[in-house]
């Protein structure tokens, strides 16, 4: 299996409303997209955040879901619609879990 960790910063005055979609639509994503194992996102309540407010992990079966992920169309959607407008820093790792 493989995680795919994202960190992500909002842009100054992004509205409440805005980031609350965004996490929706990124949970929404688990039965969109094959492969996906497990989805987690939310916001971030840790004081050593770094400026970060928000994360995600998804967890894939394998690299070939992970690698269909990003081009998705469902992800595609996403990123265009909720977190272009308010995402100001991304920080992504992706590894694989070995037994």
């Amino acid at each position: 299996m493989f995680d795919h960790l994202v960190l992500f910063k909002w842009n100054e005055g992004a509205p409440s409303e805005a980031i609350a979609a965004a996490i929706g639509a990124l949970n929404k994503l688990k039965d969109k997209i094959p492969g996906i194992v497990d989805l987690t996102c939310g916001e971030n309540f840790s004081v050593r955040s770094q400026g970060f407010h928000c994360g995600l992990v998804v967890r894939f079966k394998d690299r070939a879901s992970l690698e269909a992920y990003g081009p998705h169309p469902a992800h595609q959607e996403v990123v265009k619609r909720f977190l272009a407008p308010i995402r100001s820093e991304v920080i992504v790792v992706d590894y694989e879990i070995k037994p």
